[in-house]
């Protein structure tokens, strides 16, 4: 089956009804398999995907109202991820749920996704006054003030490429990002980091390249593991750790990280966020 008519044979395009009752059949996995684009038996990238939520809440046994805020964190090797829509109405199925504490709305939502997910997730409930999460400027330089001109917005990897003669450690970063949901086809809006030691990327085409995603259709781990896979391709680098923060949409923002090393970033969201 294709990645198409899996999506349009699940329910995530149908009207949803707001569930306020635990409910953890309603969390929908994707393969990263069926068929996912580009295709590979093994994942040439170490990488995790970071979750944060900002609608988390339940009742306690008296009835009265708890919230938290929550980060999620899905390794980038899990058969599956899970789909955002379907991860927004889990989230609500605890709004008239009653449950003892903190800890096991954790422990059920650690079993609930990783059981979707195909691989252990790690997941982190703060309080307003715990959540550590400052909002800060996009590490690197800006290249997004450049007078280029742009006639491209599918993905175009011939547009990358980079000097062998000058060799590099740098990051570099952009807030044009800018993708299509595959379900709802809602505009997917984001800041992308490249991070790399190698031979110095040009700009212009990086550049040209990140706007060329703009009226494509994937999912946000999709998205930067091309992204990533092309840079590594063109531009030869060393090392390299490209990541996106995507603005939050439903309560929800997510974070895809992909990487030639072992990582484990910090969740400091950019201004956007």
């Amino acid at each position: 089956m294709q990645q198409n008519d899996f999506i349009e044979a699940s329910p995530l395009g149908d009207k949803s009804a707001y569930i306020t009752e635990y409910t953890p059949d309603l969390l929908f996995p994707i393969p990263r398999n069926m068929p996912w684009k580009p295709e590979f038996k093994k994942r040439p990238f170490y990488g995790i995907d970071v979750w944060n939520a900002f609608e988390i809440s339940w009742l306690n046994y008296k009835g009265l109202p708890k919230m938290a805020l929550a980060e999620f964190r899905i390794p980038a090797d899990s058969p599956n991820i899970i789909e955002s829509k379907s991860f927004k109405l889990y989230l609500n199925s605890f709004n008239q749920t009653k449950i003892d504490n903190a800890s096991q709305v954790q422990q059920r939502m650690v079993g609930d996704l990783s059981a979707a997910a195909g691989a252990p997730v790690q997941v982190t409930l703060f309080s307003l006054r715990d959540m550590a999460m400052p909002a800060l400027p996009a590490p690197g330089d800006n290249i997004d003030q450049q007078d280029i001109e742009i006639t491209t917005y599918t993905p175009d990897a011939s547009l990358l490429s980079s000097d062998v003669s000058v060799y590099r450690t740098e990051i570099l970063h952009s807030n044009l990002l800018k993708s299509n949901c595959p379900v709802t086809g809602q505009p997917d809006w984001a800041t992308l980091v490249v991070e790399y030691e190698g031979p110095t990327i040009d700009r212009a085409g990086l550049l040209a390249y990140i706007v060329s995603y703009r009226e494509h259709g994937d999912f946000h781990e999709q998205c930067v593991e091309q992204i990533f896979l092309d840079i590594k391709a063109q531009c030869k680098p060393g090392q390299l750790t490209v990541y996106a923060r995507y603005v939050r949409r439903g309560g929800l923002d997510i974070n895809p990280y992909r990487s030639t090393r072992p990582l484990a970033p910090s969740n400091h969201r950019t201004q956007r966020q």
